[in-house]
């Protein structure tokens, strides 16, 4: 277990210190908080659209909605069982698509720079509205009441769902120091699930403290990568079934989503 947390903290060590300029430092706690390790086995295997730069993904009523960047960035629907792209909506070609949520009746998605967030209809994709917010949008998902955004730094922060407006931040470390490159997000019973951008982890992350407890190793999940952008075809895509109790993962530019079951990993 414990090589798996060093391997994060080795990666991430370097973005760590420079996010030092821009977030203040989290003491570490005296005692590490233990981290669960977490492999997988894959459930089922569906078609996912190799053209897509995969930046937000939830499930809904049955299918996918879905968020890319790139040029032309879009929101799309797309049908589960076979990946095809049911509707699509395209950003302006100067907006970087980001992150996606759901919240009761209306599709929120993020860009990458420039504090520009939409609304969208879920249904028929018609766009609905926008919002402003500081700095990068990188994931976005929500819990009963609250959005909450990632940016590219080690904190959450948490929107009004209504007035789109801060209401709170949390840092998040894991064993004390600061973990930053949180990408996509996914809540799930009562914790955030992120991308790690750059690696193959998912952490799962206590929205209270901001600590993870744990990080899911998917390392192993597509291990033939040949075709695929060493640089930016990385994990990336995180959506959650509550009814089914079914996690899907993929990656931008995969030609294939996952359904993934955790088994925790045991010690040796």
């Amino acid at each position: 277990m414990r090589a798996v947390v060093v391997v994060l903290l080795a990666l991430l060590t370097p973005l760590a210190a420079a996010a030092q300029t821009t977030a203040p430092p989290v003491p570490a706690p005296t005692e590490p908080a233990p981290v669960t390790i977490y492999d997988f086995e894959v459930v089922r295997r569906y078609p996912h659209d190799p053209g897509a730069f995969t930046q937000g993904l939830e499930f809904r009523n049955g299918e996918l909605l879905e968020s890319t960047g790139r040029s032309p960035s879009t929101v799309r629907r797309v049908r589960l069982e076979d990946g095809v792209v049911i509707q699509k909506r395209e950003l302006d070609a100067s907006l970087f698509g980001e992150g996606l949520t759901v919240f009761g009746d209306r599709v929120l998605t993020l860009t990458w720079k420039g504090g520009q967030g939409f609304i969208w209809d879920p249904v028929t994709l018609e766009p609905k509205g926008g919002f402003a917010y500081a700095g990068e949008g990188w994931g976005l998902t929500h819990d009963a009441t609250r959005l909450i955004l990632s940016d590219g730094t080690a904190t959450l922060r948490f929107l009004d769902p209504q007035t789109l407006t801060e209401t709170g931040q949390v840092p998040v470390t894991v064993q004390g120091r600061p973990l930053r490159q949180l990408n996509e997000l996914e809540w799930i019973e009562g914790e955030v699930f992120a991308n790690v951008w750059h690696t193959d982890y998912i952490v799962r992350i206590d929205p209270a403290t901001g600590v993870v407890k744990g990080v899911i190793d998917l390392a192993s999940l597509m291990p033939d990568r040949s075709g695929l952008d060493p640089t930016d075809a990385v994990l990336n895509g995180i959506a959650w079934d509550p009814e089914g109790r079914r996690l899907f993962v993929t990656g931008k530019n995969w030609p294939t989503l996952f359904e993934i079951r955790l088994i925790e990993r045991v010690a040796n």
